[in-house]
């Protein structure tokens, strides 16, 4: 996954100025993204403070870490149990 070139604080900044009422073609222009970009993060992040996105992040990273163990571990059961069945 592509590594955004905004830290967790400046998105936040960001939608804070959004949700003050700046208009959201001007912060995209301002900040360099498009308006869809903007858009993504109000739906993924709008309403979150820094500590609940570090946590929030901190899951996901988990979660996938957890994801990749579980399918190592059951690729090695399907192995043994083809050498068990006597496939090999």
């Amino acid at each position: 996954m592509k590594k955004s070139k905004f830290s967790d604080t400046q998105i936040l900044s960001i939608l804070k100025q959004y949700e003050a009422g700046v208009p959201v073609a001007e912060l995209a222009r301002e900040h360099g993204v498009s308006t869809a970009l903007i858009y993504q993060w109000r739906s993924k992040y709008g309403g979150m403070d820094a500590s609940l996105m570090k946590e929030m992040k901190e899951l996901r990273s988990e979660n996938a870490r957890l994801k990749k163990m579980y399918a190592e571990e059951r690729l090695k059961a399907e192995i043994s149990q083809e050498v068990i069945e006597g496939k090999y």
